[in-house]
Parts: C-alpha cells; structure tokens; sequence
C-alpha cells in the first residue's frame, strides 16, 4: 500500500488528448453562443446556428449540451464563475466602495467583449431554467451575499448614503450591469469603450450632480 503522504507527492494525473479536446470546444461552444445571443437574441438563435458556427455537427453539440435551455444555463453558469473569480482578484486593501466599483468596471469591460449576455432579462423560458439549476441558484446566492456584504460595508463607512436599502442596491448593481445604455453608446460611436466604462461607472457611484 502507498501512504498518504506518498499520493500527496505525487503529481495529478494529466487529462488525455481527447478530453482536453472535448473542454476546448465546449469552450469554443459557450463563446460561440455569447456572441450569438448579442446579435440575435435567445429566441432567433438555434442549436443549428451554434454547430454551424462552431464548425461541428448538429449530434456533436448535443453530446456537450443536450438542450437551447441547458446551453443558456451553462453560459450563465460561466458568468457567475467569472465574476466570482474577478470578486476573489479584488485586493482586500481596498475599500469596499472601491472594489464594488472595481467590479461593475470589469463587467462593463466584459460587455463591450461581448461576455455578459442578458438571458435572465430578456427571456421568460431562460429563467424558467435557470431557477430549475440548483447550481445556477446556488452559486447566484453566493455572488449575490459576497457583493451585498461589499455594500454593507460601504454603507458602514459612509461611502453610500445610508438611506438606500441594500436589497435596492443590490439590484441596482446588477441593473448598471445590463444597461442597454452601454449598446446604445457603443453603436453610435459617441464615446471610446474606455470613455463608456468611466462614465458609466461614475454616473453609478457619483451620481449627475455637479
């Protein structure tokens, strides 16, 4: 028998070819779909239109996601891992007013990357299926507690007013996240990506007020 501090030396197992192939193009999957949903929308967009954009066949997609509805809980399911991890890569150091704002920054900049789709806003049949993920819900929870606590925090410093409940706050967090002002900014060439994310940025935590 090995002893436990023998496994523990030794090194993880390498994944094999075809299963780090077949996680490459689940990735290539989930990109394809994002972009898909910005130009078309989740009800005009097909599993038809992913396999062909992705180069693969119809039955392949399927052997990664066996639905429309379990591809959008998957693409939602990345989102939350992503802003999970972009709340780990916040430096402690700062204050919580600071990193709330450090974080909407990052996910107007996955916008305009064309990472953030807008599922749970725009489609009835989206939410029914995500609210049917236990892990979508779960990991949405977690999210929701670590940003609401950076807002309690910020009220306890006196960074935002205390007259705002944190329920609002909260939701109006993740509303600056999906504006469509963002798109509209974009389209019209008005201001540089740059110039967007500041401004939308400052609106949130500074208001209009001179």
């Amino acid at each position: 028998m090995h002893s436990a501090q023998e496994s523990a030396s030794r090194p993880p197992a390498r994944k094999s070819f075809r299963a780090t192939q077949f996680e490459a193009r689940e990735g290539a999957i989930l990109d394809v779909t994002n972009q898909l949903l910005a130009v078309r929308g989740y009800e005009l967009m097909s599993m038809d239109d992913i396999a062909a954009e992705v180069g693969i066949a119809k039955g392949s997609l399927y052997k990664h996601f066996a639905s429309k509805d379990a591809l959008a809980v998957a693409v939602m399911l990345r989102l939350l891992r992503r802003t999970s991890e972009a709340l780990d890569a916040l430096p402690d150091a700062l204050p919580a007013v600071a990193q709330l704002r450090a974080l909407l920054e990052w996910v107007l900049r996955e916008r305009l990357a064309g990472g953030v789709p807008h599922l749970p806003s725009t489609s009835a049949a989206v939410r029914e299926a995500l609210t049917r993920s236990r892990d979508y819900v779960d990991l949405l929870i977690a999210v929701s507690e670590r940003i609401g606590t950076l807002i309690h925090r910020a009220q306890a410093d006196g960074a935002i007013d205390s007259h705002y409940r944190e329920e609002f706050l909260l939701y109006h967090f993740y509303a600056r996240s999906c504006d469509p002002t963002l798109d509209f900014l974009r389209e019209s060439g008005a201001l540089s990506e740059e110039d967007i994310v500041e401004q939308m940025t400052s609106a949130t935590f500074e208001g209009l007020a001179p």
